[in-house]
């Protein structure tokens, strides 16, 4: 079993000032480089998040998603930024239906409105200090001066190199010595560079008109001027749905975050416009059960884990989407008296073998139905379809206490680069659905429901910690896993992060073609050989992941001991994530 105890495989990093974990060593670093000139979290934290935009141009775009939750030290107030674009006004699921046999298929028409920039941006503008010209350096001279490609990125590339061939300005770069990189190699994204260097010198060239409006004239220069110009055109040439009026009246949206209380910890996730309400769903499921006096890791534990997971997954299926198109429960949702009814459901010697009838949290609502699309029966199809993990996290904390949580995301290889600019226009659309009754159906103007999901914790209302992962569906889970471990099993921020992980995919897949595997659970092997036999006799259908998987999650965290006055960064090993401290 494991223990909070065992040596982890990298060092607790902690530090009393300022606090970076982020996907990559080198974003880390840039994060740092902020601070220490003199910038908050919200500058360090754009900084590392362009960053990863182009360190892992296989999993991240700077033209892609971008959410966003911070705390504001001065205000005490926690907040989000969507950070997720919006279908074309054209776009359509009879469309999908009618055309594409019902699926959401590769290239341009799964792309939606780039949020990323304009979230960065919000932000900056905000809640920062600095310059779009500051926190863009570190991203410009990695596009221009290149990095050393590293393994997971080399290994990404190389699996996806048949759909980078299909378009010449996506081989141009993804294969740019006629193959994919090897590790190490020089990995150059030059026309990224230009793209950036063109919002740059808008900014520059409005510096005497005031900060804010030198961000906003970075800001047009994407979504207005000549980047603009050059994604329009590019769809109009291919067939794609992007308008310059779609481009021209987006905004990312601003709002509260959604949360619960567990045992004392105010755990803030975004809205049901992504997953994130899946996690306090799912702790207040489990809240009434003295976890701190099982064993971790046991086979009642996992089981206990999955089986509330399964649950609060199938009300995601039916309810989770943009709340500006469909009613969403929220407060039913995240009720406790809606819990308790879920949680009798729960058979602590035998797994669902499937996904689990969805609830009826609408009778815990105070909220009116108006726009709430008609129930149907569970139909997923069972499909071994590609897989799609996508998606980096950061977080950072400052001297000041303020705490800055984001999940910047969006993959490469299911849509072209576009020419001259760099970037793959956010393919997001590839999480809804074609189904017109399906809460998160493709609409105009409609927003996809996203996968990634940053989180933040307060406890006795003072930030406690911020953390996140890449993963897809796996996102929630590991973040669960990880936040129990330190809350309810005493095990330090990098042991938590380091720990075996488990996670379900008896649900269907956010991503097209949303491929379905009742009942089963995905099990990292240093989980010990006894554990996976009962877990298997309780009716999971056990498959195998390495010890460290990457495809387990990488989760990034920062906890703040305001007791010792302390900084403790963890950094997962599954991936290239590295945390630094001060």
């Amino acid at each position: 079993m494991e223990h909070p105890n065992r040596a982890p495989h990298r060092p607790l990093i902690m530090g009393t000032q300022q606090a970076v974990s982020t996907g990559h060593y080198l974003a880390t670093v840039v994060a740092m480089r902020i601070l220490d000139r003199g910038g908050n979290a919200v500058d360090a934290g754009v900084a590392a998040g362009l960053c990863l935009g182009v360190l892992y141009p296989d999993m991240v775009s700077v033209a892609g998603v971008a959410p966003i939750i911070f705390y504001h030290a001065d205000r005490r107030e926690v907040t989000t930024i969507s950070g997720l674009g919006r279908w074309p006004r054209r776009a359509s699921a009879e469309y999908f239906q009618e055309h594409c046999g019902g699926k959401i298929p590769p290239g341009l028409l799964r792309t939606v409105v780039p949020a990323a920039p304009d979230a960065w941006i919000t932000a900056l503008d905000r809640y920062g200090t600095m310059r779009f010209a500051d926190v863009a350096e570190g991203a410009i001279a990695l596009c221009e001066d290149g990095y050393p490609a590293h393994r997971l990125m080399c290994e990404i590339i190389a699996e996806h190199a048949g759909e980078y061939a299909e378009w010449e300005s996506s081989a141009a770069i993804f294969l740019a010595r006629g193959r994919p990189p090897k590790e190490g190699e020089k990995f150059y994204q030059k026309d990224l560079g230009r793209t950036l260097r063109l919002m740059v010198a808008a900014e520059q060239a409005r510096r005497f008109a005031g900060r804010t409006a030198a961000l906003n004239a970075a800001r047009e220069e994407f979504y207005q001027g000549e980047i603009a110009d050059t994604l329009v055109r590019y769809h109009e040439t291919h067939g794609g749905w992007l308008t310059r009026q779609d481009l021209a009246e987006f905004r990312v949206q601003v709002e509260p975050p959604v949360s619960t209380r567990f045992h004392g910890y105010e755990v803030y996730a975004c809205g049901p416009w992504c997953q994130g309400p899946v996690l306090p769903q799912v702790l207040n499921l489990l809240e009434g059960v003295e976890l701190a006096s099982m064993v971790h890791n046991s086979p009642a534990y996992i089981h206990l884990l999955v089986e509330a997971l399964k649950l609060v997954y199938a009300d995601r299926e039916r309810y989770y989407g943009d709340p500006e198109f469909v009613d969403v429960p929220i407060d039913g949702l995240l009720s406790k008296a809606y819990t308790k009814e879920r949680v009798q459901q729960i058979d602590p010697e035998k797994a669902h073998p499937e996904l689990p009838p969805y609830g009826n949290p609408w009778t815990y609502s105070h909220q009116r139905r108006a726009r709430q699309t008609p129930p149907r029966p569970f139909g997923a199809t069972i499909d071994e379809g590609p897989e799609s993990l996508d998606t980096s996290y950061l977080c950072v904390v400052d001297r000041y206490g303020n705490v800055f949580s984001a999940t910047p995301s969006d993959g490469s290889s299911s849509s072209p680069v576009i020419p001259g600019l760099g970037f793959v226009a956010s393919s997001r659309g590839s999480q809804s659905w074609a189904d017109p009754g399906h809460a998160s159906s493709v609409q105009p103007w409609k927003r996809p429901r996203l996968t990634p999901n940053p989180a933040l914790v307060l406890k006795d209302g003072k930030p406690f910690m911020a953390f996140g992962t890449p993963g897809g569906d796996v996102q929630c889970q590991a973040m669960l896993q990880a936040f129990l471990n330190i809350v309810c099993f005493g095990f330090d921020p990098q042991q938590a992060v380091e720990a075996p992980r488990v996670a379900s995919a008896s649900f269907p897949n956010s991503f097209e073609p949303h491929a379905y595997h009742p009942g089963r659970l995905n099990v990292e092997t240093s989980v010990p050989e006894a554990t996976r036999a009962e877990l298997e006799r309780k009716g999971h259908k056990l498959h195998l992941w390495p010890e460290r998987e990457w495809r387990a999650g990488a989760v990034s965290a920062v906890v703040i001991d305001a007791d010792a006055g302390l900084l403790k960064a963890a950094a997962d090993p599954r991936r290239m994530n590295y945390a630094l401290a001060w």
